[in-house]
């Protein structure tokens, strides 16, 4: 079980880290997308987001 979790903890981590590349963002504050917590990704992502669809009025 502790395995499944640990492997979909690092599924959603990559698939933020892919996101954030796409969009250009490499690294924040000197440090590396992959040094960071799947918590920290979340909350930049999610940040980005909302900054994003401020933008375009949706």
């Amino acid at each position: 079980m502790e395995h499944l979790l640990n492997e979909t903890v690092q599924e959603k981590r990559q698939f933020l880290i892919e996101e954030l590349i796409n969009l250009g963002i490499f690294k924040i504050n000197d440090k590396h997308l992959y040094e960071w917590t799947l918590s920290e990704l979340e909350k930049e992502f999610e940040e980005i987001e909302k900054e994003y669809m401020g933008k375009t009025g949706t």
